[in-house]
């Protein structure tokens, strides 16, 4: 089993997952997709694909299942340690690491977004909760 996923097998799986969610899409990262898909064309959080980071660690959990599943008839199958391969050790067991980035509801405040197009006014949602615009913006955060 590898040690790691190469960067070539990533990429065309982050293609694959962005298909699925946008057949249409000429985006490459899940990441960017995630961005158009919310911001852009007002896809819920529940139709857009998960993180980059959520992605990897569901590609690991799947790829060590395959390792252990081809190793079903050895007498001594050699495992890999699940922690290296998308799962934590907890009290009660394995569990899945679902991502390595922080809680979305510490940074929810950057999912503010507002609907200006030309410039920000009074009435912009970003400058009521006084935060900067952003990409996810209609402006794109260029006001």
């Amino acid at each position: 089993m590898p040690s790691d996923m190469s960067e070539e097998s990533m990429s065309l799986l982050e293609r694959f997952v962005v298909l699925m969610y946008d057949r249409t899409s000429d985006t490459m990262e899940v990441n960017d997709a995630r961005k158009q898909l919310f911001a852009h064309k007002s896809r819920a959080l529940e139709n857009i694909p998960s993180t980059q980071a959520a992605l990897q660690q569901h590609i690991k959990r799947a790829s060590l299942q395959g390792n252990c599943w081809n190793q079903t008839l050895v007498l001594n199958p050699e495992l890999p340690i699940p922690s290296d391969w998308g799962w934590t050790k907890e009290a009660s067991g394995w569990q899945p690491l679902w991502t390595t980035l922080p809680e979305a509801s510490k940074s929810c405040q950057e999912l503010i977004h507002c609907g200006c197009k030309k410039g920000c006014t009074g009435r912009c949602k970003c400058t009521k909760a006084a935060l900067k615009c952003t990409a996810l913006c209609a402006c794109s955060g260029d006001c």
